[in-house]
Parts: C-alpha cells; structure tokens; sequence
C-alpha cells in the first residue's frame, strides 16, 4: 500500500525539520571543546539541547510544563533522537551542572556556519554591511541569584537580575557577540572582550562611552558613533561648515572638540567631533559625538537612529521565548536558558531566510509552536500554511480509506 506523493506531507515532526538545521559534526565539535558529556551516562548534551529547545519553541515555564509535554509526545520523541522523556530531576541537574558553554559554544559555531562572519577581516561596501549595534538588555530574576541593580524590593534585599551585552551586525540581525553577566555589570567593562574588523561603524549609546576604546578603536580604524555624557568636559576647537540642507534636516552646529579635562594631566583627552541634533519627531536635541569626519552631519544622525533595531531584537526575545521563568535558580542554568533561546531565534532566522517570505517573527514563532510535533513539511508549510494544513488532512483522511478498504 502507497500513499499518493504529498509535499506537505512528510515522515518527520516540525521540531526534527528544526533540529535538522544544526549539523551534527558542530553538536559534536561543542561537545568536545566543553567536554559537556563527561559523568552523564544517559542525559548527553544532545538531549539536554533537544529538551531545552522545545522548552523554548513552546514557551514552557516550569519543568513540570516540558515534561509532561514531552510525555505526552514520547512517540515521536524517536524522531528527535530521544528514546524516553526526562524528568524533572535529569533536567534539574543537568540545568545546574553541565556548563553553559556547551549552548554559547555550538550558538557561535551554529552562527559561523550559515553566516560566515570573520572579525579578523575587513569590511567595505555600504554602511549598512559594516554597521555593528552594542546594546545590553536586563533579564529581572525573582530570586536574588546573580547580583542585581537598581532599587531595593520591600524586603530591603535587590532581586537578581542577568545582562545580556551584545553586537549585533546592523544587516543581520543576529548577535555575533553574547556575553550574559550579572545586572550590576558595568557595561563599559565588557569593551575589551570586543572585537571589531577594520572599516566597522560601531554604534552604542553614551552608557558605554570610554575614552580609552574610543581611541583603541582610532587605532583599529573603527568608526563610533554615540551620545555624548552631559557630564563631559570638553574643549571648543572649530566649527565645520553646515549648509542649508543640513540645517532643514536638524542638524544645528556641528563641531570639533577635546574631550577630557585639560587641566588634569592624568586624565586621558580625545579629539571628537561634536554634533548638536534636533529630533523634530519628537521634538528633543541630541548630542553625538564621533571620530568620522567625512559622512555628513545628517548622516551620522541617521546612523545612529539604526541603534533602535537592537531594542527591537531584545523585545522579540522576552516576547518570543520565556525569559522571565526560568527553569533553574543556579547562574549556570539562567544562563543555558538564555543561550538556547539565542539559538532558537537563530534557528527561526535561517527559515526565515530560507523562504524569502515576509514573515514576523511573531507569527513565524507562533506557527511553530502551535505545530511543532506535527507531520508536516515545514518549507511547504511556512509558503502557504493553510494550503500545507488542507493536503495535510486530505493526505489522512486519504491513509485511513485505504486501511479501511484493505480490511
């Protein structure tokens, strides 16, 4: 007995099609570099990584929640590469103990594979092919696990609360740098950890301003573009010319300053240039400060108003994936949970890719999840999701006649 041909149809749940978009060979590569797998007989890595992937594919909150949903479909498990559902405790254990670097090593690794980026290489093109935006995000805990800032709760104790620092290229939108810390992290401190190719335009807001990397990167041949500190010391030098166009656009003066105290010898002074903006959407003037001197004015204004696309991917993450409920109280759990979510959105984004149609991240997410453990091809699906459901239910509506006919 056959089946007629379907492409809607296929033999494998939405969740293994996933799966399948990371190699083996890179599961196994992260395994060797962490050594993740030693002291586990039963719950490797891999399954550790299947589990915590539908945890975030269904937006599971507790352990009990992945559990009994894995149980539910223990079935189809066999497809994923599982022959048995975990437990709570496996889970637990695992969350708390095999390191987080299993998940952070195979997200780059997974990242280098299908996006190729190279820091050591240098970039030319258009500005948006060497635009980098560094931003962090604050994930709120409510224990106090990983020391966290901000005001004391009613108890006099702070909650905890995690940091995400990332770089994320302007033309991708996916992170090349991830560096989860506690909240109290000063976000300054994580600039030496970055590394920009020559000919990148880094843009960051004034939380970050260093004197220090601004001149590293001087060196490096590295734009900046960022907000000046209304604290700042500064020193007039010159007024570059403006011309009408730039003033129609906002710009308001645009000059060449020192920032740093003159008269203090030990602290370090870096010429910039300053341009004062005056944002007629929401009526505010903004302060930039810069070490190009060959785009125009408007154009480094408009650079910076790219920064927002950051925020934007740190919203579809707290949306998408359940980063307030965590399935473990250790850091290293914490952590794990975030980077399989970074690996989650990184797999959406290759499908996304993949079918060149304009979904959201929303909806795509949202299809997913509502049919994850289902039959159904999921390129097809994705094209045309009802046309997909429709020969869905023909193709076993059809396989039940034919069982039905041959008795």
């Amino acid at each position: 007995m056959t089946m007629s041909k379907n492409t809607f149809f296929t033999g494998q749940p939405i969740f293994n099609q996933l799966l399948s978009f990371i190699p083996k060979h890179l599961i196994r590569s992260a395994v060797q570099e962490t050594n993740s797998d030693r002291y586990y007989k039963k719950f490797k890595s891999y399954e550790h990584l299947v589990t915590m992937l539908y945890t975030c594919f269904q937006k599971c909150t507790s352990l009990r929640e992945v559990t009994t949903g894995m149980m539910a479909c223990q079935h189809k498990l066999t497809h994923l590469g599982m022959n048995y559902s975990p437990r709570r405790s496996t889970i637990a254990e695992a969350n708390n103990n095999r390191s987080c670097d299993f998940f952070s090593s195979l997200y780059f690794r997974l990242y280098h594979y299908y996006y190729q980026f190279s820091p050591d290489s240098r970039l030319r093109g258009s500005i948006e092919n060497r635009l980098f935006l560094i931003d962090s995000t604050t994930m709120s805990l409510f224990s106090e696990i990983m020391k966290g800032a901000g005001c004391k709760g009613l108890n006099g104790k702070k909650k905890g609360g995690a940091k995400a620092h990332m770089v994320v290229r302007a033309n991708e939108d996916i992170p090349v740098f991830v560096m989860i810390t506690p909240a109290s992290k000063n976000d300054r401190d994580i600039f030496k950890k970055i590394k920009l190719p020559k000919g990148a335009i880094a843009v960051f807001d004034k939380g970050y301003n260093s004197y220090e990397q601004f001149e590293k990167w001087n060196n490096e041949s590295v734009t900046w573009i960022t907000r000046m500190r209304e604290d700042s010391s500064q020193q007039y030098l010159k007024s570059l010319p403006l011309n009408q166009e730039e003033e129609e656009e906002g710009i308001i003066s645009d000059d060449l300053i020192v920032l740093g105290r003159i008269s203090n010898n030990k602290t370090k002074k870096i010429k910039v240039r300053r341009i004062l903006y005056h944002d007629k959407e929401k009526n505010r003037t903004l302060t930039f400060i810069t070490n190009n001197i060959k785009y125009k004015a408007s154009v480094i204004a408009s650079i910076y108003k790219k920064r927002w696309q950051i925020e934007l991917l740190f919203k579809r993450l707290k949306q998408t994936y359940p980063l307030r409920y965590f399935l473990g109280e250790s850091e290293n759990a914490i952590k794990a949970q975030i980077w399989c979510a970074l690996i989650s959105d990184l797999l959406l984004k290759i499908i996304k890719d993949k079918i060149r149609k304009n979904w959201s991240y929303a909806n795509l997410s949202g299809m997913v999840r509502l049919h994850l453990m289902n039959y159904i091809d999921l390129v097809s699906f994705l094209k045309n999701p009802e046309k997909s459901l429709l020969n869905y239910k023909e193709s076993k509506i059809e396989l039940q006649l034919k069982l039905f006919n041959s008795t």
